[in-house]
């Protein structure tokens, strides 16, 4: 079989990935998580996860009712590296919803006519309308980190992005839009071990782009964007809810959780949806120990 990019995820797990990375990642097995640092050394069981993931998923179809209902518009940003868990999050929080009330949106790279308008103008045309909620896979915070990272922007026009950005999100609030905002967040190691995953599977190989494969060695480069951005964003009118996605199954549960509480509907089980695990789901200061 011919692997992507020539098998540079491979080349680079045997010859380039720090010692400790490649030992955890060859210590893995099923359900096992490689992170020395993630509080759980083996994923949630399957069968838990699927009965609790089915009283969310009852909690979400309230919640869709009720901003049909009810008028209310519902924006959630989900970002993270490459590969820690948003489309699958993304995926399984949509999996029983109705598209035409809950849309996903990932925006491809900016057309040339794009990167001569206002940065935030092209996230704006996505906005929801009344009874209507929307998902974005990466949103503007790629000015913040992926665009840093390669050089994508000017140091200029990043800080001039910062210093529009609370204004942006606080109008977002002041509108009456509900902003959630999610970092997923994945340990290094795991990460490694997810993007052989996708080389070695056919049906897994679109995933992949030239971006993950040169992002690997970046992981420090990244780590700076990241605590940057999250420092000059993290407010109390519009928060980041950061939530460790080792353990993908734990992650999805987090975030339905933290988006049926950030919200009243009627029929709302607070019992039911229960706390978002604490160990796994916080501030931006979890990143942190």
């Amino acid at each position: 079989m011919d692997l992507p990019f020539n098998g540079a995820i491979t080349r680079y797990f045997k010859e380039e990935a720090p010692a400790p990375i490649r030992k955890a990642v060859e210590k893995g097995g099923a359900g096992f998580i490689p992170s020395a640092s993630y509080p759980y050394a083996e994923a949630i069981n399957k069968k838990d996860y699927a009965s609790q993931m089915a009283v969310l998923r009852v909690e979400l179809a309230k919640l869709e009712a009720h901003i049909r209902g009810n008028g209310t518009r519902i924006v959630v940003l989900f970002e993270g590296r490459d590969a820690a868990g948003k489309g699958g999050t993304i995926k399984a929080i949509t999996e029983d919803l109705n598209p035409r009330t809950c849309a996903v949106i990932a925006l491809p790279k900016p057309t040339e006519r794009e990167t001569g308008e206002w940065y935030f103008q092209r996230y704006v045309e996505q906005l929801p309308s009344a009874g209507e909620m929307t998902l974005f896979d990466r949103s503007w915070y790629n000015r913040g980190v992926v665009e840093k990272v390669f050089g994508f922007c000017t140091e200029h026009q990043r800080e001039h992005f910062f210093s529009q950005l609370p204004s942006f999100e606080a109008m977002l609030v002041e509108e009456g839009l509900v902003l959630i905002k999610f970092w997923l967040s994945v340990d290094r190691a795991e990460q490694l071990q997810r993007f052989l995953d996708r080389e070695n599977d056919p049906v897994k190989q679109w995933k992949l782009s030239q971006i993950d494969v040169d992002g690997l060695k970046k992981w420090d480069d990244y780590t700076a964007a990241i605590n940057d951005t999250l420092a000059r964003s993290h407010r109390p009118a519009a928060p980041w809810s950061v939530v460790l996605s080792d353990d993908k199954m734990r992650a999805r549960i987090a975030v339905a959780q933290t988006i049926l509480r950030r919200v009243d509907y009627h029929g709302k089980d607070t019992l039911a949806i229960g706390e978002p695990d604490p160990a796994i789901c916080g501030g931006p200061d979890l990143l942190h120990g």
